[in-house]
């Protein structure tokens, strides 16, 4: 007897004729006795040596019986089942539950049935059910051929009105993502049972199809059908998932109102939802109530505190929970990272990894993510490597994350590098690498591949067109980013939306274009909001123009009253203008509504390890070391011409105090730790999260040159990157 191995779809599949069968008589005394496979085949060949081909029946019913078949056994079962002269409906319906529930299955349920409708066995209403779980299983365009076909035969056998088959094939849909399919087949149905309606709904949420989810749901509650707790779970998962807060209160108030048991699934999904919808104080309310609480609301209430900023009640909660998966960690990395505390989102990576618990794609979305901030390039490196070691290259979304990454590391060449060896790139990938070339000054060269990126015939978006105009802002190209801006609208239909408008300001207001960026705020069909004015209003703070720049901020206080760079910015402007009145004026203002203006950092890597600095820091244990070193470059600077330039001071204090301010900020403390701790010749690379000030950029600039080293530096905006006394900036930034 031949195995029958990996059998092919039932459409191509025709079982081999029965075999004859020429004696009427044998004897089975051991046909109770056989426990294994081997053992039933050497009876399988007795049977089959002395002509008895009917007792294949029982010798099938028998091997059905066997627990937990291997995959081998399941083979051989089947050839036995597609040579059995005789298979009654009842045979078939252990077969066809047999070969289903087995995890790889699903070929075998078919092909057995194909074999059955070649017997021409009656089929009855119970083995539909079996026979479309297994199709269910089926993926890609076989699978819909194949639950098309269990279709055409369920009308043909006229069993499509039965509401037992009617929710098998709407799953079987459902679980292939044809949605479509499926509720046509759920529309059809006369009777609705709360499964047909949990399979709709959880179709429908699986999908991502959240507000059809939802609107089913109310078709389901006006047929005066009560659903039931896994039904209430779904919908209030599909309410958080769309941020729809009205629905999901409506459905707890009908929880509560109707009675129902708020068992740990429900709950669960209640806080899940508050989180989701920035109701953070309802969802903390429903967790106080929780006992004991479980991981899904507690990584809930992590996700949640951390997506309104408030990180050390997420880390508080995270600290608390016994155990921890995969989404939880994730949850807190992310958390770090989106609050742009890169460096506790990278410990807390290693902590994981520590623990034994090995990161998936998000997690290593947000690692990178996180190195990309921080701009340290041994770092990123590390992570590059252990990316390619784990299998998560290849994946197009950290291939992209990692060009992002190297380009806000200081590394064009290497995002360069891996952008040009990817066999696949979507308008994600280009756009990255626009952006990248953009942060480091190469306007041209951005045009130019945005040139290729349209030969290869991939249609750019918004974000791209961004990038671009960035690009053009931060070289100092006005035709070429006025040609941009009108080749989105005209040549690719794409709208402007603000991120567009603010860097058409900012192009025009580094080129001292101040009233024409005026001019084209005004002349914005929508209201301009706080991207426009901060654009109008830096370079008014750049210019020195107090009139339009006092509007500006006007206009931007208006909209968000809060906004600490917008107080910086007017008490500048009123600095550079010797208005010592009304900065004393801004910063009682600052003071009466609780604004806090951010504090200057810097942070550079050494041998594999960021240190971080602030203004006049002393905290670093090597700070005495690090103020010789810095007391050493400026007086080798002074030899070479430097002096201080107090008017990047904006405080009112004496000449001498302004001098020793200056000299304070964190990244020459950064630099002067980098010149210590880095080998003579390499480059020193530091980031800092605000714009570098006139007179460290001429610091580091001449540093560059007497010390004879590459500086690289990242600021709010872009790179620069100086040698032998010039930086790529052209010292336009």
């Amino acid at each position: 007897m031949q195995t029958v191995n990996s059998p092919p779809l039932p459409t191509t599949f025709l079982p081999p004729p029965a075999i004859a069968d020429h004696r009427h008589h044998l004897l089975l005394p051991t046909a109770a006795s056989p426990t294994n496979i081997h053992q039933f085949k050497q009876l399988h060949a007795n049977i089959l040596r002395s002509g008895h081909e009917h007792s294949l029946s029982f010798l099938l019913s028998k091997l059905l019986s066997l627990p937990f078949p291997s995959p081998p056994s399941l083979d051989y079962i089947l050839a036995v089942f597609l040579h059995s002269p005789h298979l009654d409906p009842r045979i078939c319906h252990r077969a066809l539950r047999t070969f289903s529930r087995a995890a790889d299955g699903t070929h075998r349920a078919l092909t057995a049935y194909a074999g059955m409708r070649r017997f021409n066995v009656e089929v009855d209403r119970f083995m539909f059910p079996t026979l479309l779980r297994a199709a269910a299983r089926v993926s890609g365009g076989d699978g819909g051929l194949v639950r098309r076909e269990v279709h055409g035969i369920v009308l043909k056998l006229g069993f499509l009105s039965d509401p037992f088959i009617q929710t098998a094939l709407a799953g079987a849909y459902v679980a292939g993502g044809m949605i479509e399919d499926a509720r046509k087949v759920f529309d059809r149905m006369l009777h609705k049972d709360m499964i047909a309606w949990n399979v709709m709904l959880d179709g429908y949420y699986q999908a991502g199809q959240y507000n059809d989810t939802l609107m089913l749901f109310e078709d389901m509650r006006s047929s005066g059908l009560i659903p039931n707790n896994v039904v209430l779970s779904t919908i209030i998962t599909a309410c958080g998932r769309t941020g729809n807060l009205a629905f999901g209160k409506e459905v707890h108030s009908y929880i509560v109102e109707s009675k129902i048991f708020i068992d740990e699934h429900i709950q669960s999904a209640l806080i899940t939802m508050y989180c989701n919808c920035n109701s953070i104080r309802t969802a903390q309310n429903l967790y106080d109530e929780m006992s004991p609480k479980n991981l899904v609301a507690s990584t809930a209430m992590v996700f949640g505190y951390s997506k309104i900023g408030k990180i050390e009640i997420a880390r508080s909660i995270f600290n608390q929970m016994r155990e921890k998966d995969l989404i939880c960690w994730s949850a807190m990395i992310s958390g770090y990272a989106e609050s742009e505390r890169p460096g506790e989102a990278l410990r807390l990576f290693n902590s994981m990894l520590a623990s034994g618990m090995s990161p998936d794609k998000i997690t290593m979305l947000s690692v990178i993510s996180a190195c990309a901030h921080l701009g340290a390039i041994d770092l990123a490196k590390w992570i590059h490597i252990y990316a390619d070691k784990h299998g998560f290259r290849g994946s197009l979304s950290v291939d992209n994350a990692l060009i992002d990454m190297y380009s806000k590391s200081g590394s064009l060449t290497m995002a360069r590098t891996i952008f040009e060896k990817l066999p696949e790139r979507n308008v994600i990938t280009w756009t990255t690498m626009i952006t990248g070339l953009a942060m480091h000054g190469e306007g041209r060269s951005a045009l130019e591949l945005f040139n290729e990126m349209k030969a290869m015939g991939v249609e750019p978006n918004g974000v791209t067109f961004v990038g671009l105009l960035y690009a053009c802002s931060h070289s100092g190209m006005v035709e070429e980013g006025r040609h941009v801006f009108k080749s989105m609208i005209v040549e690719h239909k794409i709208e402007p939306k603000h991120e567009h408008y603010g860097c058409m300001v900012d192009l025009l207001g580094r080129a001292k274009r101040l009233q024409e960026a005026h001019e084209l705020i005004d002349s914005m069909p929508s209201p301009p909001n706080v991207v426009e004015w901060g654009s109008l209003l830096w370079a008014c703070q750049n210019h020195g123009n107090v009139v339009l720049g006092e509007l500006a901020a006007r206009k931007l206080l208006e909209l968000d009253p809060g906004h600490d760079g917008a107080y910086v910015l007017l008490s500048n402007i009123y600095a550079k203008a010797n208005r010592w009145e009304k900065v004393e004026e801004v910063r009682r203002l600052m003071k009466g509504r609780a604004v806090s203006k951010e504090k200057g950092c810097s942070w550079v890597e050494v041998d594999g390890e960021v240190h971080e600095f602030l203004m006049g820091d002393e905290s670093h244990s090597r700070s005495s070391e690090i103020y010789r070193k810095l007391d050493e470059i400026v007086k080798a600077l002074e030899v070479a011409g430097y002096s201080p330039d107090i008017g990047s001071v904006l405080i009112n204090l004496e000449e001498d105090e302004k001098k020793a301010a200056v000299l304070l900020h964190s990244e020459k403390l950064a630099l002067s730790f980098g010149l210590i701790g880095l080998t003579p010749g390499s480059c020193i690379r530091i980031a800092k999260n605000l714009r570098v000030c006139r007179d460290c950029h001429s610091f580091i600039k001449l540093t560059s040159m007497v010390f004879k080293r590459e500086i690289i530096l990242r600021d709010r905006t872009r790179f620069h990157r100086f040698m032998d006394g010039i930086c790529s900036c052209k010292d336009f930034w």
